[in-house]
């Protein structure tokens, strides 16, 4: 409706302008998390605390500024956010070594570390929404160092008040009143910050990223068939030279398996490797 200014933000988060694609809106982007050809919309969390930089797939502390207080200054030394305003923002993960095996922590690979960052759009909703602008206590731990031990001291914590930055800008309405906008606060992310970390070439992201979390933007599991007993087979998008009378075995996303397209041929052809799919089946 001409005139209306929309001041709600669900309101302006939902608007399609006139000749915007569905694609180019948050709701249909490949998720929250994660990185998407488009963007990687874990940068707008790098800088939501001011005075530090926390890298964007990880809790890790990656950067201080040269003006924070010595307190804060102490996290460039190799430490891992833990919880912020008493949430967590990282839990431990647990579960069977081996199918029936007794339940136990589950380290990672490379740092030997059974804690693992929460996906921060769900960890830091409320922090956003009720303590933007405002300080608040963010506890932090010393991380493991790569393929060693947990450091000695792990369970020691440092505590430090870290203000959080407003997440959506500020403008005006027509009254000239202040009012929040559906767009990204640019202390948090510059322009060009939400795609710094993504692949070059985009190939390399599109294969190397596995099939679970693209399923929403390429096929994974396809020319599928039920079977007699309620499970289903079928191949593996990436699997490469398949024909009609390929047996239909799902072959698990390795990009190391010569059976599956690999990152050369993608980024030497990925138009004739990559097939169209109709109803989840190959195009003749």
């Amino acid at each position: 409706m001409e005139g209306v200014d929309p001041k709600n933000l669900s309101a302006q988060l939902a608007y399609r302008g006139v000749g915007n694609p569905p694609s180019s809106h948050p709701d249909t982007c490949i998720s929250n998390a994660f990185p998407g050809l488009e963007m990687d919309f874990r940068n707008a969390w790098k800088r939501i605390f001011v005075g530090i930089e926390i890298h964007e797939a990880s809790n890790y502390v990656v950067k201080v500024d040269d003006d924070v207080d010595d307190d804060v200054r102490v996290l460039a030394n190799g430490y891992l956010l833990v919880s912020v305003d008493g949430e967590p923002v990282e839990v431990s993960v647990t579960g069977p070594q081996v199918p029936g095996g007794p339940i136990m922590p589950l380290p990672d690979t490379a740092f030997n570390d059974p804690k693992m960052p929460i996906e921060r759009s769900n960890a830091l909703a409320n922090v956003i929404h009720q303590k933007a602008g405002k300080e608040v206590r963010c506890v932090f731990r010393l991380a493991p160092q790569p393929g060693g031990a947990l450091p000695a001291n792990e369970d020691d914590r440092i505590e430090v008040m870290l203000r959080v930055r407003p997440f959506f800008a500020t403008g005006l309405d027509a009254d000239g009143n202040p009012h929040k906008l559906a767009v990204i606060n640019r202390d948090i992310a510059e322009p060009g910050q939400l795609s710094e970390s993504l692949c070059s070439p985009w190939q390399n992201d599109y294969r190397e990223c596995g099939c679970y979390y693209w399923a929403a933007s390429r096929p994974d599991f396809v020319n599928v068939e039920s079977r007699p007993d309620g499970t289903s087979t079928g191949h593996n998008w990436m699997q490469r030279d398949r024909t009609p009378t390929t047996p239909k075995v799902y072959i698990v996303d390795d990009r190391k398996d010569p059976r599956l397209v690999t990152y050369d041929e993608l980024f030497e052809d990925w138009e004739g490797k990559l097939r169209f799919e109709i109803s989840g089946r190959d195009a003749e």
